[in-house]
Order: structure tokens, then sequence, then C-alpha cells
């Protein structure tokens, strides 16, 4: 018989084994599980991460603004486009420190707004509000850096402005509900929010830097006339396109919530002016073309003011002549007598056929919705035929009169004003309002307005400006203010071969010292636009030329010296 003797401990081992296997089995279970909730907390994360809105934030669906395709210049630069930014919120019901000592902390890390604001805010019985919309990174930091989990950030896509203020009339701004509100964002916001095509940049016609220099420009004489607004136009008389629209006082579309209403409106396509001797060369124009006037040498008699029923029409102090005037001396002296003879020639059906031709009965067609249609006299007779003539009794937008000025210098084809980009070489279409022999007679007199006219201070050397001034009382309340004007200059270069109209208009301006008090186009708009040509013109493709002109030969003869002028001109 074989006897086994068990060695101590060998039951010990027998029974642990088990229990030690079921030990690492419970373990590798509980690890198992404990990675598959990582992973789902992970994967969670990741999801929220990709889909992060205001929504998820506990904010309102209004707030969101869904993307949109951008918006360019003429070259490309940046006008609009859509980015990642940030938004702070707070559920305030959720809120667990002190809320008078946050409001505090709030007003130091958002400083828009007091203390008092944000306690309100606190303390709003609501499940979520926004704090800041457009937050910087940094301030985002600030805010973070409080600690209170009743705060709540989100990233969703904001409508950035790289130009700030610039054309902002022209682009507009979009709504907290990511619709287009204004300007052509409103105009396209079907395509510039259509999947399928705001992948590609929408292109305006603007060229930001023709359209910085004339804000500058208009800017600087509305704060040096301290008039109550401006408006500015650089257009191309071939295409219609604008290269600058300019409306001031202007706005921020990045902040839109500051902007007043006289910062919203256009006055461009919005503000109607009586826009004075401006309108004498359409005037003229018509006159020819028509046939009322054959001849540039035939006078008119602008000896007296001109009384008609109960009203005397005057011509503009220090501009009378008192003599019998011709065409060219017409329109360089602005006499409204002389051009309200010639409009009594032609008659009531003539001058309204002009404005209908014109298109002074209707908005402007360019692709913004805020714009209005021009004023009619609510009675034409007689007198209102000869005033209309010389700009009073009709208000139009300075959109009006620019396309009606390239039409009057490019041959006679009147076309809608563009905020968006001609493909280059493409034919506008547009149709004739004067012919080609009346539009380059009107390029000829033109010229000698700045040359030896008013719109001397328009002159902008080697650029060969022709333009008119316009100087009109205010319209108020049915009446007319004599201490208030709305001061024109409306002009065209180079007039040996125009390409380009360029329009300034001053509402309300403050004479100065340096013009000896006057408010008149000659010593306030027309200064403008002269600089604004100089700016200008080298990045149009024009450049100054003293040695090129118009010929303006067969008719300067026609001008009258006073004795002794030519041979005081001959002595120098």
């Amino acid at each position: 018989m074989i006897v086994v003797v068990a060695q101590p401990g060998d039951r010990a081992t027998g029974g642990r084994q088990p229990l030690v296997a079921a030990a690492h089995l419970r373990l590798m279970i509980l690890m198992l599980l404990f990675l598959a909730g990582g992973a789902l907390i992970i994967a969670r994360l990741g999801q929220l991460a990709l889909s992060t809105t205001p929504e998820t934030a506990g904010a309102v669906r209004s707030g969101f603004v869904p993307s949109r395709g951008d918006i360019v210049d003429r070259n490309g630069a940046p006008l609009a486009r859509t980015i990642d930014g940030w938004s702070i919120g707070v559920h305030p019901r959720k809120v667990i420190g002190d809320k008078r000592e946050l409001a505090q902390s709030l007003a130091t890390a958002l400083p828009e707004h007091d203390a008092a604001y944000y306690w309100r805010k606190l303390n709003m019985d609501v499940a979520f509000t926004y704090l800041e919309r457009r937050a910087l990174p940094e301030t985002v930091e600030k805010v973070n850096a409080l600690g209170e989990p009743g705060i709540a950030f989100a990233r969703e896509p904001e409508r950035l402005y790289p130009q700030t203020t610039l054309a902002a009339h022209a682009l507009g701004f979009v709504g907290f509900d990511g619709h287009g509100m204004r300007g052509i964002e409103r105009e396209l916001d079907s395509r510039l929010t259509d999947p399928a095509e705001r992948a590609k940049p929408v292109q305006m016609s603007i060229d930001i830097r023709v359209q910085a220099a004339m804000e500058s420009e208009l800017s600087q004489a509305m704060a040096t006339f301290q008039a109550k607004g401006a408006a500015g136009i650089v257009m191309d008389v071939r295409t219609g396109e604008l290269l600058a629209m300019a409306s001031l006082p202007t706005f921020n579309p990045n902040n839109i919530r500051h902007a007043t209403q006289d910062e919203l409106h256009n006055n461009v396509t919005q503000a109607r002016y009586e826009l004075g001797s401006t309108f004498k060369p359409l005037a003229m124009a018509q006159a020819i073309d028509s046939g009322t006037v054959t001849s540039m040498a035939r006078r008119f008699d602008a000896t007296k003011p001109l009384k008609v029923g109960r009203f005397t029409i005057h011509d503009d102090p220090g501009d009378e002549q008192e003599r019998w005037l011709n065409i060219p001396e017409t329109l360089i002296y602005s006499s409204n007598i002389a051009t309200a003879r010639i409009a009594d020639l032609m008659g009531q059906q003539m001058m309204k056929d002009l404005f209908h031709k014109l298109d002074f009965d209707e908005p402007s067609h360019v692709e913004i919705k805020e714009k209005m249609s021009p004023l009619w006299p609510g009675y034409w007779g007689r007198t209102t035929t000869m005033t209309t003539a010389y700009g009073h009794g009709i208000a139009v937008t300075p959109l009006h009169l620019a396309t009606a000025y390239a039409a009057l210098v490019n041959g006679g084809i009147l076309r809608h004003a563009t905020l968006m980009k001609v493909a280059p070489g493409r034919q506008v279409p547009g149709k004739r309002v004067f012919s080609a022999a009346t539009s380059a007679r009107l390029c000829q007199l033109l010229r000698l307005v700045v040359l030896d006219g008013t719109g001397r201070k328009g002159a902008a050397p080697g650029y060969r400006v022709g333009g008119k001034t316009g100087t009109a009382e205010v319209s108020r309340g049915g009446g007319y203010s004599r201490h208030k004007n709305v001061s024109t200059f409306a002009a065209a270069f180079p007039m040996d071969n125009p390409r380009y109209v360029v329009i300034a208009t001053l509402d309300s301006p403050v004479g100065t010292k340096e013009t000896y008090g006057f408010t008149t186009a000659a010593w306030t708009a027309a200064p403008v636009v002269k600089n604004v040509i100089q700016r200008a013109g080298p990045i149009l493709g024009v450049r100054p030329d003293e040695h090129r002109d118009i010929d303006v030969s067969d008719i300067t003869p026609l001008l009258w010296h006073p004795p002794g002028e030519k041979e005081v001109a001959a002595a120098q």
C-alpha cells in the first residue's frame, strides 16, 4: 500500500487558484465596462463639438446665423464673409454663485454694459439669454475664468464686414435671424444662403479704393461745412457700374445695434433733393435735340429778372450778367433767366418728356430695395415748366442725376445703375435719350463750365473735367429755407473720352472763413469732386495729361469778355 503524504500549503494553493481566476475575470469585465463608457463619452463629446449651436447652449433659434456666401469688390477684396464666432450666454436658473458679485464681474469682463444690466439678465425668468454676441476670444477667456457653471459659450457662424463702415449702404447687413436686412445682403439673400450657389462669392461693382477716396473726401467736407448729410457717386458711364456709392452719416454693419435712423438712411437712393442748376445741361440737351435751339450763337434776354404771373425768376446774386446770353454763356454763368426762356420755348410737354425718358418718374433700378421715386410737381403750368429746367420744383435722388449725366456724356444712352460687376467686354443694354451729336455738344459745354464758369474749383489738372454746379434752397414744410441749401457738383472725366461720372452732394452746409461764408456748390461740393478725381483717376487707369483736351474751338469765339479782359490776359 502506498501512502501519499500532503505537503503543507497544497490545499490552500489548490483552493486559491479558482478565486484568483474569478477575480481576474471580474476585473477584466469591469475594465471593459469603463473603456466602453469612456468611449461613449468621448464619442458624445465629439458629436457635441461638431454640432454645437446656440440651441445646444440653450439659445433660441432666432439667434442662429446660417452660412452665407462671401461678397467681394470688383477686384476680389472681401466686403462680407461668414466666420466662426463666439457667443456668451447664461442660464439664469442654473447660476449657483452670488448674482450681485457675478453681475459686477461681468461688467468688468464685458464693459459694454454696467452691473445693473447684468443683474437684470441674471434674474430673468427664462431658460437662456445672451450676454454677448460676436465676442472676441479674449473676452470669452475672461468670462470663462469667472468659473460660473451657469454661463454658456457656443461657436456660431458670424457675418463679418472686414472694411467696417466702407460701402455700408451698398452692402447692408444681416439680422440675428440670419437674413439680409438692407442693401445687397437683403436683395441677394436667397442667392447668398443657397448651398448650391454660396460657394461662389458675389462680386460687386464697388472698388474699395475708389469708395475709400469718396468717403474720405466727403467726410472731410461734411465736417468742415457742418453739413447735415452728404452723398457721393462714381459711375462708369459705359456700363452703369457704381464704383463708389457713399452716404453720410454712415454705420458699422458689424455693430448695427448702435446705428441711428439718419445713419441707416441712404442719401444716394432715398434722399430726394431739388438739385438746382445741375438740371440746366439736361434741359439744354433737350432743347438742342428737339430743334428748339439750332445755333450755339442764339441769344436770350437775361438783362433783368423774368416775371411770370405772380412769380419772378432771378439769376443768383453775383452771377447776374444783365445782358443777352448765348447757349454756352447760359451754362457758364448759370443763368436761371435764360434757361427759363429756353424751357418756355420748348413747352410743358417737351419738358415732361425729358424727365420721363430719364426715368425721373420712377425709383432707380439699382439692386437694392432702399430707394425712392422722385417728387413731381402737382401742377404743370408755365411757371413749373420754366423752373424745373433749372432744378426747382422737382426733386430727385443723386443716383437719378448720376444716371442722367452718364447718358448726357456717353453718346446719349441711358443705362440703369448697377451694384454688380459687369464682365469685361459685355455690352450693357440701354435706351437712347439724346442723339450722339447732342451728347458731344454737351461734353464741350460742360468742359467750358469748368474752364470758365462756376465749376472752376472742380478742375483737376490733366483730367479734363467737365461738370455743372447746382445750389438749391432746402425744401421745408411746403416752403423753402433761405438760410439752408443743397449743394451739388455733377461732373464727368475725361471729357475728350468720357469714362466716369462723379457727383458730390452736401445737405445744408455752413459757410466758413475760407469760403467767405459762401455755401454754394462752387465752394463746397466742387472741391470734393476735384479731390476724388485726383485720387481715383490713376486707380481707374486715367492718367493726367496736360496736352490733351476736348476740342472747344468752334464755340469759344462765342464767349463774351469784358472790355479789356483779352488784353490783360494776353499781357499775362
